[in-house]
């Protein structure tokens, strides 16, 4: 029997954005600002600040991504707590933590989280019909890799 998680009307969403992109989401998120408001919004350091002020409603905010943030929306990800992210990253920018920006769209992969990179994807997330209803998602059963025989070195 495959393992689901019901996605509820009010879903929890991650909001990141590297330093470049972060006016290209303030400004996605007004546009959005009355669908946003009927969701749970978790954002990293500075951009959960720019959020908030911008939107006039409360975002829990983490740490900043390079101090963290990247990996406690990962961790919160991993264990469920999380239904979806917006993380417009920069692809022209490299970024002092790279590794933890490939760890975190990993996660999201790896546990069926929708994701959107860029502004257009996330304007189709946010115009489906799933987004506004209840959504019975499947989540990965790991099993396999969990049990797989470990070979001696």
């Amino acid at each position: 029997m495959a393992l689901t998680k019901i996605l509820g009307k009010r879903k929890k969403i991650a909001l990141v954005a590297h330093d470049h992109k972060k006016a290209d989401l303030m400004e996605w998120a007004l546009h959005n600002q009355t669908a946003l408001a009927k969701h749970e919004l978790f954002a990293t350091g500075t951009t959960g600040k720019l959020l908030e002020e911008a939107l006039d409603r409360p975002v829990k905010k983490l740490l900043s991504g390079p101090l963290g943030g990247d990996q406690q929306i990962g961790a919160m990800i991993a264990n469920g707590e999380i239904d979806m992210m917006f993380f417009f990253w920069d692809p022209m920018e490299a970024q002092p933590h790279d590794s933890d920006v490939r760890a975190l769209l990993r996660l999201c992969v790896a546990w069926n989280i929708p994701m959107a990179c860029d502004r257009a994807t996330a304007d189709f997330i946010m115009t489906s019909p799933f987004m506004h209803d209840e959504y019975v998602s499947a989540i990965p059963n790991y099993d396999h890799y969990l049990n797989r025989k470990i070979k001696d070195e």
